[in-house]
Order: C-alpha cells, then sequence, then structure tokens
C-alpha cells in the first residue's frame, strides 16, 4: 500500500503504492503509527477524485467526482481523532489536463503514477473531534 522512510523523530516520507486510494492508505499508515495528532502534505498524480463541499445555508455535503487524470499540486490537512479512530481532514487541489485546477475538501482520490506525502506526527499529543451544531463541522476537542 506504501513505502515508509522516517527523516527525523515523528517526521515520515510516504509513497503510496500505484492504484491505491489515498485516504485509506493515509488512514491506515495513521493506525499503524498510532498518530493521535499531526499533519501531512503532498503532491502526486491521480486517476480518480471525489470532492467534497460544505453548503454553510444547509449545513449539507456536496459531492463531486473527477474521473479524469489529474496531478495533485497541493495536499494538505491534519490528523487527529474521532470515536477513538483517525479523522483526516484533507484538502485539495489538482491541475486537469487543460492546466485548470479543481479542489476541495478530499473525500477519496485515486493514485495514477505517484502519490508522495510528508505525515508529521504531533508525539505525546492528542486531537479529538467534536460536532459544532452552528457550523455542522466536527471541529478539534481540546
Amino acid at each position: 500500500m506504501y513505502q515508509i522512510k522516517e527523516i527525523s523523530d515523528g517526521k515520515y516520507v510516504l509513497s503510496l503504492d500505484n492504484h491505491v486510494e489515498v485516504a485509506a492508505a493515509l488512514a491506515a499508515f495513521c493506525e499503524e503509527k498510532d498518530i493521535r495528532a499531526g499533519a501531512v502534505y503532498g503532491i502526486g498524480a491521480i486517476s480518480e477524485a471525489t470532492f467534497r463541499f460544505l453548503d454553510p445555508a444547509t449545513k449539507k455535503y456536496v459531492d463531486k467526482t473527477f474521473a479524469e487524470q489529474m496531478e495533485i499540486t497541493n495536499l494538505t490537512g491534519n490528523i487527529s481523532r474521532r470515536d477513538g479512530k483517525v479523522y483526516l481532514h484533507l484538502h485539495i487541489t489538482a491541475s486537469r489536463r487543460d492546466y485548470t485546477c479543481v479542489g476541495g475538501h478530499m473525500l477519496s482520490a485515486r493514485v495514477n503514477g505517484a502519490c508522495e506525502l510528508v505525515v508529521e506526527d504531533f508525539r505525546g499529543v492528542e486531537i479529538g473531534r467534536r460536532f459544532d451544531d452552528e457550523t455542522g463541522l466536527y471541529l478539534y476537542l481540546f
């Protein structure tokens, strides 16, 4: 699913295998290393992705899937826990063949080529999530 190199205490470089789903691979890595809080960023190439947009008026998500080859120009996010499980909050910008970009909250993305991520484990820290009625979001719980 991925290869790992720890480059310093709590900082990892991941190379995801071709055709794996990015969020699933990242969540599996976080479980393997018992990461309770952290940050992630990376680049790569994908063939399919589902992005999510929260409509603040309705507090409902609108999902859109893009089934085309795209370059991840930026993937950034944070790692926390919700109900004891890994909770990834990821945002992505991806460029298309015509050099336009699409992006938003990344629900899923399938690697097609390469995906290289840096993960920072905030060792000794656990950050949870709580549901906020006003925004309809799961916000940090300190």
